[in-house]
C-alpha cells in the first residue's frame, strides 16, 4: 500500500481552494453556485474549499439584493474589507510601502515612502516600523508582504547578491529578516520579476503566456514568461541584459565592470548624462517635469540614449522571440512619438522574422503593483503542500514560509 495514500484528500482538498481563488481572481466576486459551474464541480466540493479559505481570511462573503427583492443573496470575492496584503519596493533613493486587499487593488491610504538608508541595520528598523504602523492601522488580519528588489537574486535563498543600485542588501535576505521581525509572511521578487506579475494580473498582459518585460528605469533588466512560467535561470540570475558590456572605457556601473548597457540605456542613464551636463544631480522624475514645463532641453542625451535601448530591445527580441515585449520606463514621456521611433529603430537593428512576430508595448504595471502581485501569488499558490512554491514560475521550493504559512492557517 502506497504510503501516500492519506497525504491525497489534503491534497485535492487544497488543489480545490486553489481552483476556487483563481476564479475569483479571474472573474471577480461570484456566488458559490458560480464558483461551481466554472470549476465543473459539486457544490459541496466548494462548499468545503469556500469554508476554509474564509478561515484563512483569503476570502470574505457579503450579501446582495436581488433586484431589490427577497433574502439577500452571499456572495464570496477575495477579502479587501478583512485582511490585507503589503507591498515594499526597494529602490534607489526611495523604498514605499502600498497596501492592497487580496483582490490586488492598492489602498490609495496605505502607502508611505521613506528614504533608502545607507545601511541595511537602518533599512530593517525603518521597514518595521512603517510596517508596524501599517498592520496596526488595520481591523482585520495582514497575510504576507511582496518586496520587489533591483539587482541580482538567489530565490533558492531568498539572498539579494549584487544590487548596483541598491548595495546596502548585498549579501542580505530583507524577506527572512522582515518576516521574522513582523511575524507575516515576506516574499522576495527581482524588480523586473515583480513588473512582470503586475503587468500579466493587472495590466496589459492578461491572459497572456509568452511575453518579455524590459525594465529601463533604475537599471536595465529582462523578464521572460514563456508557458506561463518565468525563465529565471539555475538559482534566478537570468535575465541580466544590462550588464552586458557595450561601452569600451565607459563609465562604471554600479556592478563594478565599466560600460554596461545599463549606463547607457536606461531612465537612470538619461538622468546621469543630463547630470553631467548641467553641473547638478538631477533625478528622471524632474527632468520629464522640466521637459514638460519647457524649462530644459534634453535632446542630445536623450537621442543618445534611445540609440542604446533600441539595441537592447532588439537584442531581447533576437535572443528570446518574445510574442510581445513590454517596456517599462519614464523617458518616453518627454517626447511624443518617441516610444513609436524607438520601435522603427528596434526594427532596424532586429532580425526581420523575430520583430514581425513581436508587438512592442509600453508596460501598464508599476513594481508596487508587482510587488502586492508577488505576494497575493504566493499566498495562491501556498494552498497546495508539497509542491513548489511560484509565483508565475518566480519561487522555488520555500519550505520555512510555506510551513509557517500552514501554522499560522
Amino acid at each position: 500500500m502506497s504510503t501516500d495514500a492519506p497525504a491525497q484528500p489534503q491534497l485535492l482538498s487544497r488543489l480545490n481552494e486553489r481552483s476556487v481563488m483563481r476564479v475569483l481572481q479571474n472573474h471577480g466576486p461570484c456566488s458559490r453556485a458560480d464558483v461551481s459551474r466554472r470549476m465543473n464541480t459539486s457544490a459541496p466540493t466548494v462548499s468545503k474549499a469556500v469554508a476554509s479559505l474564509l478561515r484563512a481570511g483569503l476570502l470574505e462573503e457579503y450579501d446582495v439584493k436581488e433586484n431589490g427583492r427577497g433574502r439577500p443573496a452571499k456572495q464570496l470575492r477575495l477579502a479587501n474589507q478583512t485582511a490585507q496584503v503589503l507591498g515594499l519596493v526597494i529602490d534607489a533613493g526611495e523604498c514605499r510601502f502600498v497596501t492592497a486587499g487580496m483582490d490586488g487593488i492598492l489602498h490609495s491610504e496605505g502607502e508611505v515612502a521613506f528614504e533608502t538608508p545607507m545601511t541595511y541595520e537602518r533599512f530593517l528598523r525603518d521597514a518595521v516600523y512603517h510596517a508596524q504602523r501599517l498592520v496596526s492601522g488595520l481591523d482585520g488580519s495582514t497575510l504576507g508582504m511582496g518586496i520587489s528588489l533591483p539587482g541580482l537574486l538567489d530565490y533558492r535563498h531568498e539572498l539579494g547578491l549584487l544590487s548596483p543600485n541598491v548595495p546596502m542588501t548585498n549579501g542580505h535576505s530583507p524577506s527572512r529578516d522582515l518576516s521574522e521581525r513582523l511575524g507575516i509572511n515576506c516574499i522576495l521578487l527581482q524588480e523586473t520579476h515583480a513588473l512582470c506579475l503586475a503587468e500579466r494580473r493587472y495590466g496589459a498582459a492578461q491572459g497572456r503566456d509568452d511575453f518579455g518585460m524590459l525594465d529601463i528605469s533604475t537599471g536595465l533588466g529582462l523578464g521572460i514568461i514563456s508557458g506561463g512560467r518565468l525563465l529565471t535561470g539555475h538559482s534566478g540570475l537570468a535575465g541580466e541584459i544590462g550588464h552586458i558590456p557595450i561601452e569600451e572605457g565607459g563609465r562604471v556601473c554600479g556592478c563594478g565592470a565599466r560600460g554596461c548597457l545599463e549606463t547607457v540605456a536606461s531612465d537612470s542613464a538619461l538622468a546621469w548624462f543630463v547630470s553631467e551636463r548641467i553641473g547638478r544631480r538631477i533625478e528622471i522624475n524632474e527632468i520629464v517635469d522640466a521637459v514638460q514645463r519647457r524649462e530644459l532641453d534634453v535632446q542630445n542625451e536623450l537621442q543618445a540614449v534611445c540609440n542604446r535601448l533600441a539595441f537592447a530591445l532588439a537584442t531581447a527580441i533576437n535572443l528570446f522571440n518574445p510574442a510581445t515585449l513590454f517596456v517599462y520606463g519614464r523617458l518616453f514621456e518627454l517626447e511624443d512619438g518617441l516610444f513609436e521611433r524607438v520601435c522603427d529603430e528596434t526594427r532596424r537593428r532586429s532580425l526581420g522574422p523575430s520583430y514581425a512576430d513581436c508587438k512592442l508595448i509600453r508596460a501598464r504595471g508599476s513594481k508596487r503593483q508587482g510587488a502586492v502581485a508577488g505576494i497575493i501569488e504566493y499566498l495562491t499558490d501556498s494552498l497546495v503542500p508539497d509542491l513548489p512554491v511560484a509565483a508565475a514560475g518566480v519561487f522555488q521550493d520555500s519550505a520555512s514560509l510555506r510551513e509557517n504559512y500552514k501554522a499560522r492557517r
